[in-house]
């Protein structure tokens, strides 16, 4: 009882500490005019975050049944306290590199997680901005861990903990950190560029918690000072209501499914990058990136 005692203890002090560093920002946004905060958008993203905390609540029986399940048939298991949080937080975070990864890379997955980045604002409330249909699918990408001989507590224990360090992370503010901690932790910094609708930054930097996923699988992008951040969507959407901005993708990847030719073309607009076409017509991210580099 004592453990899950100082469990709560732990994420009370984080989401304290995590709602303090949002009102000083506020604040200091306010008083020094950097119009870091729009109200309306604010106003969406606890919007957003509200609807992913009820879904998350809806789905939580499910979620512990699942990874319960796995974990009946785990592989083998860590007796020692600090190699096994050790090695659950590390394959956590990695195993969330996949599934933002995958979020970026499959237009299925981008209509759930284009949420989290339609905003043209970036605080620490777009950090609240949630991917609001990701606690549906958000579990399987975690199984490994149960079969690891990880339980479903300490399994969402992690992914609380290390939610709560992303969202630390959403700030326009320049944090100064060493330089050895920017080559293994995500930085407010690789963030921005996360955030970025600039071609150069486009699906870079997707870790939580740790970089180095990013620098060892080519998704890396320094923040460049002659590339000033500009934040949203490559195309931002006319309707930034609270409920266009959960369903627009969705209605355009209908759109794109209704007119494609052939059972082939359609099944390629929902599990090829976002902006493939099987006319040419749009382009993917990383086609996009070639070609700016040429003219650059």
């Amino acid at each position: 009882m004592s453990s899950l005692d100082s469990r709560s203890e732990a994420v009370i002090v984080l989401v304290s500490l995590l709602i303090l560093l949002t009102l000083t920002e506020m604040w200091f946004s306010y008083r020094e005019n950097r119009k870091y905060y729009e109200k309306r958008d604010t106003l969406t993203n606890v919007y957003l975050t509200s609807l992913a905390f009820i879904l998350n609540l809806a789905v939580n029986g499910s979620t512990f049944f699942l990874l319960h399940l796995a974990w009946q048939f785990r592989l083998f298991e860590i007796h020692n306290a600090f190699w096994y949080w050790f090695v659950l937080v590390i394959t956590q975070d990695f195993l969330y590199w996949v599934l933002h990864y995958t979020g970026h890379y499959c237009r299925l997955f981008w209509a759930m997680h284009v949420t989290h980045h339609s905003s043209e604002h970036f605080n620490f409330t777009t950090g609240f901005r949630s991917t609001v249909f990701e606690p549906l699918y958000r579990t399987f990408f975690y199984l490994p861990l149960a079969l690891m001989g990880f339980n479903a507590v300490d399994i969402l224990y992690a992914y609380l903990v290390t939610q709560l360090y992303g969202n630390m992370v959403h700030t326009q503010y320049k944090v100064p950190l060493p330089k050895w901690y920017g080559w293994i932790f995500v930085t407010p910094a690789h963030h921005r560029v996360h955030h970025a609708s600039n071609i150069p930054y486009l699906d870079k930097n997707m870790g939580m918690v740790l970089i180095i996923w990013d620098r060892l699988f080519g998704t890396f992008h320094d923040e460049d000072a002659d590339e000033p951040v500009k934040y949203g969507l490559t195309h931002q959407p006319d309707d930034m209501g609270p409920v266009n901005v959960i369903f627009h993708e969705w209605k355009a990847l209908i759109a794109d499914v209704n007119k494609a030719p052939g059972l082939g073309n359609k099944l390629k607009y929902l599990f090829n990058p976002p902006g493939w076409s099987h006319d040419g017509s749009t382009q993917t991210a990383r086609v996009l990136q070639k070609e700016y580099k040429k003219v650059s």
